[in-house]
């Protein structure tokens, strides 16, 4: 049985048709040199292919006369004409694990060891881990037509392989990034017996690839298999083995680059033809040449013009052009089209242009987790929703941690409009002490280039992650890189040397935490950090909050566009709900030891609390370290870390969205877009918190990368947020906002002498489509101390005897008395993950962060009718979070809550506490482990210290909890055991260079 265009055709049938052929048709057929010749000659409703009759004749007539034997080597030549075919590779082989599916991998397959835990927190683990080679075969049956032409087997996504066919070796690949091509001997129509070789032993490629998101089993998993597109391709003798596109939209043309492989000496017409790929279906008018081709491979260069007003791609308007390319002789066709957009790509200054408009990339980290599979998607669709979700919340850039995915992916961004930079696979040094690993990355980044390149949405490129090593070795490979491929900007890496060296001639951006060395945080192009790597983690942490703020120190440090790396590593404690969800390769323990230690303590009961309170004020961190860049003019763009959790190196869940980018129920697409969109409202306040015998001040302003300046109307209003009542609101009309800047278009000033309690308000800021807030609080003057309470600072005789006789006490215990029994302030959440720069930090003699994830209190409880405030931590909460030591309570009661609760991290789990109260004796007690005099030089602190102090002094103070004086000294005087938390290792060195 033989397959025609759809059709299937017996081939006693054909050959009783080919016997009515007389030599007086053939001879027409040989001279007119074309299969459109049989349409004369066959029955009006037979369809079939010329090639099946090729087929039919070849089996039936005997080549006894010249006639026949033209006939014949004329059909043969047909077989391959213009349309290449397939064997589709994919289904049932055999391997030395045992059966599997192709495309796949031995994980998907359940084949492999035992799973390995890699320390009960470290990463997701995998279920069906293998490293090693693994022999996968099968026989497949060739063709006649596929005989004829020129075989070559494609695997789109692989480890390092090795080819047998029959028997004989074919030859060995040992990229990643790209597929791997084999050009098959020339085999007779039949059965053939494959045997591939799949290498994911660690031997397998150089170490310097070992962490690199393209292997480790910390995201992706280190995979065996073949993924993608998986087949043998026939293609007629002359070919086209490459097509590279340039656009050039000055010229208003494209640069065609074609490499022709041929297996003989003979002439060729290359022809280029184009078609939008949407839309207006009408095609522009090709070009078409004579050349000659040698024997081998020739390079052919052509200019297609574009039309008088090609359309541009861009996030905008993501309008792709078909080109196709054909090469044909006297005997073959061969057709060969590649998907493109018109896009001038370049920098100006310290920003970035595309299509001669400054452009802020608005990104996020892709470190390559997909649960489910174990690597990232090979299909445009999964590709596609992954975009389109990033879309919903603003994105339009992504970056790539060390690794390339899959064609699917560039596709789908070309689609969608999104600028992608992508990574060599490595994470550790460029030097000439390791040779053979420069071969190999090298090698890497040609043939992404190759397989890559014509892709629009391929805007940058990178060495690698937080790289060190030979800055000139580096800008060589970059000028090398430039030289084969000048459609992307380059840069040497992401925060090589933790930027601590600044950045490098040869770079067209810069991607860094810091621009050089510098005093405090002068240099720093991100808010949040490690405790490892800045003084007390940042700026947001640190220094008092307000909107004013910016990296303008550092723009002209840079000299060119800076990229804000991996911002907004804040924490979100864990939703366990999510651990149905991992039904695929590799298995959340990690998740369910966290959630194991909960019972220890007593909170159980807490983790949809815990969960709630740290996301929503992880939402307001990333909204500051977000509009930070956004507010710096001439600056380049950020790219968070990340919007999805990140499952590796001791389990980083920092995303607002879950590892399966499904919402955490944490902020709606809407209202994230509302701080992340081509044109943000932005208000620029001196602080978050005022007295209300000062007036709020704040300007307003315009960040527009949209396509051209902007003019729309805004409109403003502060509200009360506990009555909603409108206290001031106003429209800005006739301002003007220039494309690619940050501009100031009106001012608020607005007395807060009117306001007689304590206020949390609401600015809010509407333009276009566009909607941002800010929360502010008002604080009237603090009220005297409360001569009904005693305030003592440690637990002395006489505070014992005042507890017994029944009367009140509050306690704010010396910070030094209970070092022990407390962990340290910290306002923002923790920083990545605590196990991980715990150790880090101990390994370079550094503080240890404090590890906390932001409080949780009940917004109703009377404290707060003196201090207004939502269930979480948020700006008015800093001075109050830095000033204090929270403490540890997990000797009380398990049932037992403190009013104002501090949210540990997963790894300790303790229950915390800076404010709790209870009965001692006869007494009532308020224990405080905040500095009340330390917070009182700001209003919100004055306002704070007086809350508490009125709470002890009324009614509402009831304690529920009876404590004796044993367990209160055991409290405040036991030092608590420490669970021994040790980090898994990273590969950046966090000394300073």
């Amino acid at each position: 049985m033989l397959c025609g265009y759809g059709h299937i055709y017996n081939l006693t049938d054909l050959a009783d048709l080919a016997d009515s052929f007389s030599p007086e048709i053939g001879g027409k057929i040989v001279s007119q040199g074309s299969p459109k010749i049989f349409e004369k000659f066959l029955p009006k409703n037979l369809e079939v292919s010329p090639k099946i009759i090729i087929f039919a004749l070849v089996k039936r007539i005997k080549m006894k006369n010249k006639f026949i034997i033209t006939l014949v080597a004329l059909l043969t030549a047909l077989l391959c004409e213009a349309q290449r075919t397939k064997i589709d590779l994919s289904g049932i082989w055999q391997s030395t694990l045992g059966e599997c599916r192709l495309p796949g991998t031995t994980d998907e397959s359940r084949l492999g060891g035992a799973r390995v835990m890699e320390g009960p927190t470290a990463q997701l683990t995998r279920l069906y881990p293998f490293s090693g080679k693994v022999v996968y075969e099968r026989d497949i049956e060739i063709g006649a037509e596929q005989a004829a032409c020129i075989l070559q087997l494609r695997m789109e996504r692989t480890k390092p392989s090795t080819l047998w066919v029959d028997g004989d070796s074919i030859g060995h690949i040992g990229q990643l990034l790209a597929p791997h091509v084999y050009t098959l001997p020339q085999l007779k129509a039949g059965k053939h017996h494959l045997k591939l070789e799949i290498d994911n032993s660690p031997e397998s490629v150089p170490s310097g690839v070992h962490g690199s998101h393209a292997w480790t089993d910390a995201t992706q998993t280190n995979w065996n298999g073949i993924l993608g597109d998986f087949a043998i391709y026939a293609l007629p003798h002359t070919y086209i083995a490459d097509l590279q596109l340039y656009p050039d939209v000055d010229r208003k043309e494209v640069v065609a680059r074609l490499k022709i492989r041929s297996d003989k000496k003979t002439t060729a017409t290359v022809s280029l033809s184009c078609t939008p790929s949407e839309g207006d279906a009408k095609g522009l008018e090709g070009v078409t040449r004579k050349v000659l081709v040698p024997l081998g491979e020739t390079l052919v260069e052509m200019q297609l013009p574009m039309g008088e007003n090609p359309r541009l791609w861009s996030e905008f308007h993501p309008d792709l052009y078909d080109i196709t390319a054909e090469v044909k002789t006297k005997k073959t066709s061969d057709l060969l089209t590649r998907r493109i957009g018109m896009r001038k790509l370049e920098t100006e200054g310290t920003q970035f242009v595309i299509n001669g408009k400054k452009t802020f990339l608005r990104g996020t980290h892709d470190g390559c987790v997909f649960p489910l599979t174990g690597y990232a998607p090979t299909d445009v669709e999964e590709w596609r929703r992954v975009f389109r979700i990033g879309k919903q919340y603003g994105l339009n850039h992504f970056r790539f941690h060390s690794y390339t995915p899959t064609e699917a992916a560039f596709q789908a961004a070309d689609e969608e409009g999104i600028y992608l930079h992508t990574e060599l696979p490595l994470w550790g040094s460029i030097t000439a002490k390791t040779p053979e690993q420069n071969e190999f990355m090298r090698n890497e980044a040609f043939t992404i280039f190759e397989f890559l390149g014509n892709h629009p949405s391929f805007t940058g490129f990178g060495l690698g992650n937080e790289l060190r090593g030979d800055v000139s070795m580096m800008r060589q490979w970059l000028d090398d890189f430039r030289a084969v491929d000048g459609r992307h900007l380059y840069c040497m890496g992401a925060n090589n040397d933790l930027g601590w060296n600044g950045p490098k001639d040869g770079e067209d951006m810069y991607i860094t935490c810091r621009v050089g060395g510098g005093e405090g945080f002068s240099t720093h192009s991100r808010t949040s950090f490690s405790f490892a790597d800045a003084d007390h983690g940042g700026i947001l942490n640190w220094l008092r909050p307000n909107t004013v703020r910016d990296f303008s120190n550092v723009v002209p440090l840079a000299g060119k566009p800076i990229v804000s790396h991996e911002t907004a590593q804040f924490q979100i404690y864990p939703d366990y709900k999510d651990i149905p969800k991992y039904t695929g390769v590799v298995y959340p323990y990690s998740l369910e030891t966290f959630r194991s230690r909960l019972a220890e303590n007593g909170l159980m009961g807490q983790i949809d609390d815990f969960h709630m309170a740290t996301g929503l004020w992880a939402v307001e961190c990333y909204k500051a370290d977000m509009e930070f860049c956004l507010r710096t003019r001439g600056f380049g763009g950020f790219q968070l870390l990340d919007i999805k959790d990140y499952t590796g190196q001791g389990s980083a869940l920092v995303g607002i969205l879950d590892a399966f980018m499904d919402s955490k129920g944490l902020v709606s697409p809407e209202a994230f877009r509302g701080w992340n969109s081509p044109v943000v409202p932005l208000a620029l306040m001196p602080n978050y918190c005022f007295a209300t015998d000062e007036n709020f001040e704040a300007d307003i302003a315009i960040s527009n990368y949209t396509e051209g300046d902007y003019s729309a109307p805004l409109t403003w209003r502060i509200t009360d947020v506990a009555d909603g009542r409108v206290i001031a609101s106003s429209e800005i009309r006739d301002l003007k906002a220039p494309q690619g800047d940050v501009t100031v278009v009106g001012h608020i000033s607005l007395p807060l002498n009117g306001l007689k309690r304590n206020t949390q308000m609401r600015l809010v800021l509407k333009t276009g489509e566009g909607e941002n807030y800010y929360n502010v609080w008002a604080y009237v003057d603090a009220q005297e101390k409360s001569t009904s309470i005693i305030e003592a600072d440690s637990l002395t005789a006489d505070v014992l005897k005042a507890l017994e006789n029944g009367q009140t006490v509050l306690l704010t215990p010396h910070f030094a008395s209970i070092d022990g029994q407390s962990v340290g302030g910290l306002f923002t959440p923790d920083y990545w993950n605590y196990a991980m720069f715990k150790t880090i930090s101990e390994n370079n003699h550094k503080p240890v962060s404090p590890g906390t994830l932001g409080m949780l209190m009940n917004a109703t409880h009377p404290l707060f009718r003196n201090f207004p405030t939502e269930g979480h931590s948020d700006w008015q909460w800093w001075c109050i979070a830095l000033n204090s030591r929270p403490l540890i309570l997990n000797s009380l009661d398990k049932a037992y809550l403190p009013i104002i609760q501090t949210v540990d991290n997963v790894e300790r789990n303790h229950k915390l506490g800076i404010l709790m109260e209870m009965r001692v004796g006869k007494g009532k007690l308020l224990i405080s482990t905040t500095d009340l005099s330390a917070i009182s030089v700001y209003p919100e602190g004055r306002a704070y210290a007086s809350a508490v102090r009125a709470y002890a002094a009324s009614n509402d103070f009831q304690p529920q909890q009876e404590v004796s004086i044993g367990e209160l000294q055991t409290l405040l005087y036991s030092a608590t055991a420490e669970r021994n938390i040790q980090g898994v290792k990273n590969l950046t060195d966090y000394k300073q260079q």
